[in-house]
């Protein structure tokens, strides 16, 4: 049976207060909000705390609302939350469709999206999505707030730009374009995606206007851009460009040999994952 070690909880009811404690308990502290990923990994004796921050209190990081172009979403927002919020569906339906296909219905009760982002799993869903969304979270410590693209958040395995004293306040993702449309295709095998793949372009009679943001995840240590320049301007069913974006994605990342799959294997499926994205676009995408 796994048993969490004794530790110590805290229970702050404001941003400042958190990042106080943040501040003052160092290492020896976690932030805690669903937990689904802290709590596992604590029970199997991976990680160690003497003392949990727990979020769930604090006002200011609840709630889902659309402001300047753009939805804002709490850090205590939860991934059924977000599943079943009307706004992000209208806003943002390919954000919802992920959503709904995050783990199982206990873990997106309990887990939140600021969560599974702080805890810099490589192998999750939403980092690649919102990535190509050019969505970008709103930090909070004992010296200000800042703001840092999702792009720059995810520095690698297990680890983010945030800072000791620091707690993500909002997640906010600009809302598209009536011409622009975005899906998540992912592959998988075992609990976790072992390849994820994100495709946001806009779309005008048929072609591709400008580059498209095409985003892998799970497959690397982070999130990998795939250039798809060649692809600016020309019909989305363009068999030849599509071949050069298909093999640009397999040389974009960087697989291992795990229990997913060998590494060719995984880069294999990251180039079919690509081009089936894209042309999930010409079709409609999920927005």
């Amino acid at each position: 049976m796994l048993v969490l070690s004794d530790f110590e909880l805290h229970r702050p009811t404001t941003v400042a207060d958190a990042a106080r404690l943040r501040a003052e308990l160092g290492d020896a502290a976690a932030l805690y909000a669903g937990g689904t990923e802290l709590l596992l990994a604590m029970k199997l004796g991976v990680l160690d705390y003497e003392h949990l921050i727990d979020l769930k209190r604090i006002d200011e990081l609840r709630g889902i609302e659309r402001r300047d172009g753009a939805v804002r979403i709490g850090a205590a927002v939860t991934h059924r939350e977000l599943e079943h919020d009307s706004d992000v569906a209208r806003a943002l339906p390919a954000l919802a469709a992920l959503e709904r296909n995050v783990a199982n219905v206990r873990v997106r009760a309990v887990g939140t999206l600021a969560g599974n982002l702080a805890f810099g799993e490589p192998h999750a869903d939403p980092p690649a999505l919102l990535t190509a969304l050019d969505a970008y979270v709103e930090l909070a410590g004992t010296g200000g707030r800042r703001e840092v693209s999702m792009e720059e958040f995810i520095v690698g395995p297990y680890e983010t730009a945030l800072a000791e004293d620091e707690l993500i306040e909002a997640i906010v993702v600009p809302i598209p374009g009536e011409d622009v449309r975005a899906t998540y295709l992912k592959f998988q095998v075992l609990e976790r995606p072992a390849v994820g793949v994100a495709a946001v372009a806009r779309i005008r009679d048929g072609s591709f206007v400008g580059a498209p943001a095409v985003v892998v995840g799970a497959v690397d240590e982070r999130p990998v851009r795939v250039p798809a320049d060649v692809l600016d301007g020309v019909v989305c069913n363009d068999e030849s460009a599509l071949d050069d974006v298909e093999e640009a994605a397999r040389d974009a990342v960087d697989p291992v040999d795990d229990l997913s799959g060998s590494a060719d294997y995984k880069r294999h499926l990251t180039g079919v994952l690509v081009r089936r994205a894209l042309t999930a676009l010409a079709e409609g995408g999920d927005s």
